[in-house]
């Protein structure tokens, strides 16, 4: 039942996006076509689910053990940009039109703070275990890409639309997120 209410409430009730603001820059940049979406969705998750597991890892056995919690951030930093490059060494052998979709987007998950705010919530805020870190991390993947999904959809659709100039681009997307959020708001009460 726990692992249930962990699901969601990261997927629905606390949106990484559009409840906690992490994650707008890649929400808005990789958001103009549903392919690039979930490109960025997968490397998103992989690296978020593996992230998290590794930093808890640290957090619990090195850093509290020697008592330098105070290196937790530029740790946890290190290890996302190592993880990010790995995604990124991948993508080009494995996926190259991906990796040319997503262009400076991948490097960008390096800073995406999505990531970090995930590592850091999981290792130190919430007190999960490792197995419960895992599925926080999986289902705030899970979250970051429904809203990323959803959103690009919403902006395809809007380039089919007749829209004032003053408005075309960002500041109509800005809108349509806001927008999103609040829809998302319905679930506040769900767990």
């Amino acid at each position: 039942m726990e692992y249930i209410v962990i699901i969601i409430g990261a997927i629905f009730v606390n949106n990484i996006v559009l409840a906690k603001f992490l994650g707008v820059c890649p929400f808005i940049g990789v958001s103009k076509k549903i392919s690039t979406a979930v490109g960025m969705t997968g490397a998103v998750a992989f690296v978020m689910v593996l992230a998290t597991m590794v930093t808890w890892l640290l957090q619990k056995y090195v850093l509290v053990n020697f008592k330098i919690e105070y290196l937790q951030t530029i740790t946890f930093i290190l290890v996302i940009a190592s993880l990010v490059q790995m995604v990124e060494i991948m993508l080009k052998k494995v996926s190259p039109p991906l990796y040319q979709a997503l262009g400076i987007f991948l490097p960008l998950i390096t800073t995406n703070c999505a990531v970090l705010g995930v590592a850091l919530m999981a290792a130190a805020d919430k007190n999960f275990g490792l197995m419960e870190s895992v599925v926080f991390a999986l289902a705030n993947a899970v979250g970051f890409g429904l809203a990323l999904v959803l959103f690009s959809g919403l902006r395809e659709q809007l380039d089919l639309m007749k829209i004032p100039k003053g408005m075309k681009g960002v500041p109509v997307a800005f809108i349509v997120a806001g927008i999103l959020a609040l829809a998302f708001m319905g679930f506040a009460n769900l767990v």
